[in-house]
Parts: structure tokens; sequence; C-alpha cells
């Protein structure tokens, strides 16, 4: 088959409905883009293309996708290949025969042979205006960056990691109580009403896909656990953007008295008079904590194996964090 990677190709409009199309995806926020794929009209969702199960939660029982177990209950056809580079997986994703594959949040490249199966290309949907934010972690980046507006981009895939060219973009306003929880999730359920808007001027050819601005685009890495844990050298408008960026994993924690603690509702403020790292309480109902410029407040807090606790209750059952001096590698002394 031919493939559509380029802005002069033109995408070639089946004669027969409905539309075949694979939906790939794998978390719970991009379920919903399935949902309305199944209820299109023009389109028959032939199969679910998901990773294999693996070992998740505290637990670590071996656990579906929640797109897979979506198309479970939608008794659409799931297909979970270890990996798409061996050509016997391109094979069984072939005998599905899609005229369109549509990714959100798959979490892998996929190679040439796979971009070019269906007839009408691999649309992506990405939660950045790209060329801002490729790479594997774009809510993340904007979050951290202190963007007021993101939004999110629908895509004809290519070779490479969210370079193709662009159909549609859509903006979204950055709410001051986002974080990345929240935030991914408002920005897929546009994705999700924008895919659907252009769907059928894609099928007709109608839309030509603009290539983006390689000399604008910034990149973002994927997150480890590591990121979460706090630099107290860090000014304090740093770390309360962390704290959004973060949620709901790794999330903004430090140690104290050699435990995990989880700073759940932080704000930053100007003063500059607290030694970074330095805990101090102006009434015994709140808790403020120096940083390299301002002070973080903290709002709500979990020690690691006790329940989450307001700043009142915690200084109320550990009277003794007041003037604890916390550090980077978590030795938090008094």
């Amino acid at each position: 088959m031919s493939t559509h990677n380029s802005v002069d190709s033109q995408p070639v409009l089946r004669a027969d409905y409905p539309l075949r199309v694979v939906f790939m995806g794998t978390p719970a926020f991009v379920a919903p883009i399935l949902d309305a794929l199944v209820i299109h009209p023009s389109v028959s969702v032939v199969a679910a293309c998901v990773p294999p199960d693996r070992p998740r939660g505290r637990g670590r029982a071996v656990e579906a996708a929640p797109v897979k177990q979506r198309a479970t209950e939608l008794d659409i056809p799931v297909f979970q290949p270890g990996t798409l580079r061996r050509p016997e997986a391109v094979a069984e994703l072939a005998d599905f025969a899609p005229d369109l594959i549509v990714v959100a949040a798959y979490g892998r490249i996929l190679p040439t042979p796979v971009l070019n199966l269906p007839s009408l290309g691999c649309l992506n949907i990405h939660p950045s205006l790209l060329p801002a934010y490729r790479g594997p972690s774009p809510v993340v980046g904007a979050l951290l960056a202190g963007d007021d507006t993101t939004g999110v981009t629908l895509m004809l895939m290519d070779e490479s990691m969210d370079t193709g060219p662009i159909i549609a973009q859509r903006t979204r306003v950055v709410a001051p109580d986002d974080d990345a929880d929240s935030l991914t999730a408002a920005l897929f359920s546009d994705g999700s009403d924008l895919l659907l808007q252009n769907l059928g001027d894609w099928m007709t050819g109608a839309i030509i896909p603009q290539p983006q601005d390689d000399a604008r685009a910034t990149y973002t890495a994927k997150i480890e656990r590591a990121d979460g844990a706090v630099d107290w050298e860090l000014p304090a408008e740093a770390l309360a953007r962390r704290r959004r960026a973060y949620a709901p994993w790794p999330g903004l924690y430090t140690r104290w008295e050699d435990k995990e603690l989880k700073l759940l509702d932080v704000a930053a403020a100007a003063t500059t008079d607290i030694a970074p790292g330095l805990v101090v309480s102006a009434d015994g109902t709140e808790i403020s904590i120096g940083t390299g410029a301002g002070i973080l407040t903290v709002n709500k807090l979990q020690l690691e194996g006790r329940r989450p606790a307001t700043a009142g209750e915690f200084l109320r059952g550990y009277p003794q964090f007041v003037g604890a001096q916390l550090s980077r590698d978590g030795a938090g002394r008094q």
C-alpha cells in the first residue's frame, strides 16, 4: 500500500463504508476517543492495538491497560504485540485491513511498515501545540514552563517522534488549578473532538497537512521518579509548578526523619528571609518552607505510612516538624 506521510500526499477515500479503523492507545484518558470512534456513523473500529498486559499498582498484579478493558467491554478485537517491528506482527495488523490508524498515547514509535499499511495514514493526537513539547511528556513540559495556554495537535505520523505534518490544532487555557492529570484528560477530550471534526475532510482529501517548523521545536524527556524529589535551592514558584506537573506521579516529595514526605498541596509566596529547606510556622496551623527564592506554603502533606493531613493536623501530630532543616538528599534534620 502507498504511504501518506508527506504534505504532497492526499488520502484516498474508500468507495465503501464504513471506514475500517484500528485504534492504538493505552491509558484511561484516551479510552473516550475509542468510544467516540465506535459511535461515529462512518467508522467501524475493527481492532484496538494495546501494549501487552503488565504488572501495575502496589501489588504488581498483572492488569490489562484501560483501553484493552474498554475494547473488551465493546466487543472490539484486541491486538497486543510485544513489538511492531517484527514482520509477523505487521502481518497480523494488516489482517485487520485498516483504512486508517488512530493513535493516542500508545507510547511507541510506529515503524515504516505500519505507517504504510492504511491508505488514509496514521493519525496521532498529541497533547501540545506542535512543534512545542515533542516527546513523551508534553503536558508536564507545559506545566513546568508555567505556560498560560497549551493545546492539542492532530497530526499525520511519520517515521520520527512527533515530527509529522499538522492536520489541525486547538488551544486551551491552562487553569491555575490544573495539574498533569486534569490537563491531560482535558487535552485528549479536545483531541477527540478535533479528530471527529476533521475526519470527514481528511477522508475526502480536503485537508492538506502542513509541515512543522523544526526550528521552533522543543523536546521533553521521560519522567523519572527522582524528578519529584525537592531541591530546596530552587525557587518556590518552580517547586509549585513541579507539584502540578508531577501529579499524580511521581508527585513532589522530600524526606524527614528517614521517611518520605509527600507535599500534596502547595503554593508559592514571595517572602525570601527563610533559609532553603527550613520549616517554619507562624501559628502552629500553617507550614512554610524556605526555598532558593520565596517560601513554599504547604497546605496538605502525607508522611510515609500515614494518611494525608492538612498542615494544622500534621503539626498537631508532629510539632517537632517546625524547625526541621530539609535537604535535597532527604536528611531532614532538626
